[in-house]
């Protein structure tokens, strides 16, 4: 007998969330949304206007995701190579863009009861933002559905940095750096997602193949999925696709998979 299809997900959606493994959904997926430049780009319209019409794509993947039964989702909205590299102008819009989608959301958020997170160097970016991000943190924070985490001025360099700074300011504080004893379990409780499983699912939209600096040490057996999509075309219909993706996928950590555990059965196995 078939699971009952989440309320909310559109024909297309409920045909693919049919074909599913529910055993088997991702515990955290974590989302690089890139693309929004090219969109605009391609329409011959400035660059902001595709960070504006990514919001469309934000709300409708955290939707679909929360609906299905997602416990995490991270996006990766902007990275500290942005907040450094790109025209101040464009930077400014993109802070006004948070704060907007953050007071317009929290309604959202809230009715689909998710949690809403955040990593990154918080306190360097400006003064009101930061404000509105607390606002609306605390405005979710009773809801015990999906935990929504928005990667804001992040950096997985930055973030190790900040880690083994913390692992030796803790040290320091107890006992000395004689008694400093760091392993990978030491680490993970002083990364800036602590709080969270690792990913099982990183997706990348836009077609381009590399991570960008984005939680380098908790994607080492992540599966990757590429999509050509530009960030501001996705919607949760392609998250339920690249779900399904991974879900063909065999994830063995190192392991063998099941044929090559059993040689046996190999062509190349020795016959008595």
């Amino acid at each position: 007998m078939q699971d009952k299809v989440p309320t909310g997900l559109d024909r297309k959606e409920t045909e693919v969330y049919r074909h599913l493994d529910r055993g088997r959904l991702p515990k955290h997926i974590a989302i690089i949304m890139d693309g929004n430049g090219r969109w605009a780009k391609r329409r011959h319209l400035p660059r902001v206007a595709g960070h504006r019409a990514g919001v469309a794509a934000v709300r409708s993947t955290v939707e679909t995701a929360a609906r299905i039964g997602i416990p995490a989702l991270t996006l990766y909205a902007f990275s500290e190579e942005n907040w450094k590299k790109r025209p101040q102008s464009e930077v400014g819009f993109l802070m006004g863009l948070l704060s907007r989608y953050l007071k317009a959301e929290v309604p959202t958020l809230n009715k689909n009861n998710i949690r809403l997170e955040y990593i990154g160097r918080q306190h360097e970016l400006p003064t009101e933002v930061q404000e509105r991000m607390d606002w609306a943190r605390e405005a979710t924070a009773r809801n015990s559905g999906m935990v929504l985490t928005l990667a804001l001025n992040y950096s997985a360099r930055s973030e190790l940095v900040d880690a083994f700074r913390s692992i030796v300011n803790a040290a320091a504080q107890n006992g000395g750096l004689d008694h400093l004893h760091i392993d990978e379990d030491t680490v993970g409780r002083h990364l800036y997602t602590r709080h969270l499983p690792d990913p099982d699912l990183v997706v990348r939209t836009s077609g381009e193949m590399r991570l960008s600096n984005f939680l380098l040490w908790q994607l080492a057996y992540a599966e990757i999925y590429v999509t050509p999509t530009l960030w501001p075309d996705f919607r949760g219909l392609h998250l339920l696709e690249g779900i399904a993706e991974y879900q063909k996928r065999e994830r063995r950590y190192g392991g063998l998979n099941h044929s090559d555990a059993h040689p046996e059965h190999s062509s190349l196995a020795t016959k008595s």
